[in-house]
């Protein structure tokens, strides 16, 4: 887990750093961002992934372990994660639903801000659609991070995206305070 971890740009102006999390309990996708002036830039990203033959328990552990692991290295300034919708596997969201709560119990420990977006959400602030299919969300957070492929696996990509919802989301919640400041 090497992430890039900028204070400030060299005009003085601040860099958000985000970390985006697409959750589960075999793989948590994981993507670091940062954002100066409307720019994205990757600043790391990956996969935990869980042994299907653990304890769930045991996975659950290895989950928050490498979470404390990466916010201590990340530092990020905010901590963006997909919320949960319905499947049709009852059995899978709940174990989804126990995995994303030790990632948001990592980020609260952490003292890192939590801000939650549904995947419409992310796939209107990543490609203006909401109707967008996976690959057409994968493929535009490639070109906004300005990477040379879309990152593997798939959820690394899903994690990156919602980093990316969230810099739309604080932005545009910048540029309203500082609106409102100035009238």
């Amino acid at each position: 887990m090497a992430f890039y971890q900028p204070q400030y740009s060299g005009n003085g102006e601040n860099i958000m750093v985000i970390l985006g999390i697409d959750p589960g309990y075999a793989i948590v996708g994981y993507g670091a961002i940062c954002c100066q002036n409307g720019r994205y830039r990757a600043a790391g990203y990956g996969a935990v992934t869980t042994d299907a033959k653990d304890a769930f328990s045991h996975r659950l552990e290895v989950i928050y372990d490498a979470m404390e692991r990466m916010l201590q290295k990340c530092r990020p300034d905010a901590l963006a994660i997909e919320k949960l919708y319905f499947q049709n596997n009852q059995k899978t969201a709940i174990g989804v639903a126990e995995a994303r709560g030790v990632v948001l119990l990592a980020a609260r420990k952490a003292r890192v801000p939590i801000f939650e977006y549904t995947p419409l959400q992310v796939k209107v602030a990543v490609t203006g659609y909401g109707q967008a299919h996976k690959p057409q969300v994968m493929e535009m957070t490639r070109r906004l991070l300005h990477l040379d492929e879309v990152p593997k696996p798939d959820d690394t990509a899903d994690a990156l995206a919602v980093a990316i919802c969230h810099a739309h989301a604080a932005g545009s919640a910048l540029r309203r305070s500082r609106l409102q400041g100035e009238g």
